[in-house]
């Protein structure tokens, strides 16, 4: 079985930031993609940021420029996941879940989700 579990949310003024990681762990044999989505109150979820196992990254618009995906890999696999996210507004308020591409027990790629951070952004 494989698990991803996130940290790091909270309450941030405006401006401010934040630094959420996502561990993964299990039976792991190779990671394709790990990315950061977020869901807000009454909204659908929406994919922030991406990185794949060659480190590419990629960002919805609304946060390039402030936020920043960066993954650790061992023994070949991606086992952690960070999202840095600086400047933050409201408009960033949400839950933030982990998401993986997991190579697991079945020698099988499957998509893993963490349990969600919250993230508000508030004066």
């Amino acid at each position: 079985q494989v698990q991803l579990v996130e940290s790091g949310g909270g309450l941030v003024q405006p401006g401010g930031s934040l630094r959420l990681s996502c561990a993964a762990s299990g039976t792991i044999f190779g990671i394709n993609v790990m990315n950061w989505y977020r869901q807000a109150p009454g909204k659908q979820r929406e994919l922030v940021a991406t990185v794949d196992r060659d480190g590419g990254t990629d960002y919805v618009d609304s946060v390039k420029g402030r936020f920043t995906i960066s993954a650790i890999s061992r023994d070949g696999a991606a086992n952690m996941v960070y999202l840095q996210m600086n400047n933050l507004k409201p408009e960033d308020t949400a839950v933030y879940y982990c998401n993986a591409d997991v190579e697991d027990w079945s020698r099988r790629y499957h998509y893993y989700w963490g349990q969600g951070t919250q993230v508000t952004v508030s004066s």
